[in-house]
């Protein structure tokens, strides 16, 4: 069985919102990955990284999945005319439309999430009823063919369980075991609800400034 599956790859992209999905989908026999982007010059993620796209835009093949990753890029693509035409027109043609983290604001920048049900991280979840979603704080949402995670850790999870649509539940636990993927981490801060009050206000100050840019934006749109 071959899968087309595509992630967005731009500057500023948060790494692991692309990189963790990409190594489930990439382990799948048969599957095919493209990494998106309007050139196939390098560009760099929001941490550092150095990412190669293999498929510009305009050359994206019909997609299984059409995934948008997260991160403080998000912020200039909300108002990039050719990146939200290119995502509207992919939505048409793939069989489930999805994104970790903060690509859930690119979708809806899109129009694509106008009365569905989605996720995304725990600092921008409000955002979304701004563009007509249903905000659910949750590691992954289904409604119908479209997909979000939560935040970056998210999409390990948000992978398995797109794998498990396409393939079945075995190839994805095969995936799972393959990639030994069994969680423990050494503190209980994943969430703000369950890090030390003190914990939550340095992480909100540190994402305050690309939360409030965001809000700007936002404000801005016409969805």
């Amino acid at each position: 069985m071959t899968i087309a599956v595509g992630l967005l790859t731009f500057p500023n992209v948060q790494q692991l919102d692309l990189t963790a999905p990409y190594e489930v989908f990439a382990s799948v026999p048969g599957a095919r990955v493209h990494l998106l982007w309007k050139d196939l010059a390098p560009v760099t993620a929001s941490t550092g990284l150095v990412l190669s796209p293999t498929t510009a835009l305009a050359d994206c093949p019909v997609l299984d999945v059409l995934c948008v990753p997260g991160g403080s890029g998000v912020n200039a693509l909300m108002t990039d005319v050719a990146v939200l035409e290119f995502l509207r027109f992919q939505a048409g043609r793939a069989r489930f439309v999805t994104s970790v983290c903060t690509g859930a604001l690119l979708l809806g920048a899109a129009g694509l999430l106008k009365g569905r049900r989605a996720t995304t991280h725990w600092m921008a979840l409000d955002l979304l009823a701004a563009f007509g979603a249903v905000p659910e704080a949750r590691r992954v949402v289904r409604d119908g063919a479209l997909i979000t995670a939560g935040g970056v850790t998210a999409g390990m999870d948000f992978g398995l369980a797109v794998v498990a649509e396409l393939c079945g539940r075995d190839q994805a636990e095969a995936v799972q075991l393959a990639l030994e993927y069994a969680p423990a981490p050494p503190f209980a801060a994943g969430t703000p609800g369950t890090a030390p009050p003190q914990v939550v206000a340095v992480v909100r100050d540190r994402l305050g400034a690309s939360r409030r840019a965001r809000e700007k934006i936002i404000a801005t749109l016409r969805v």
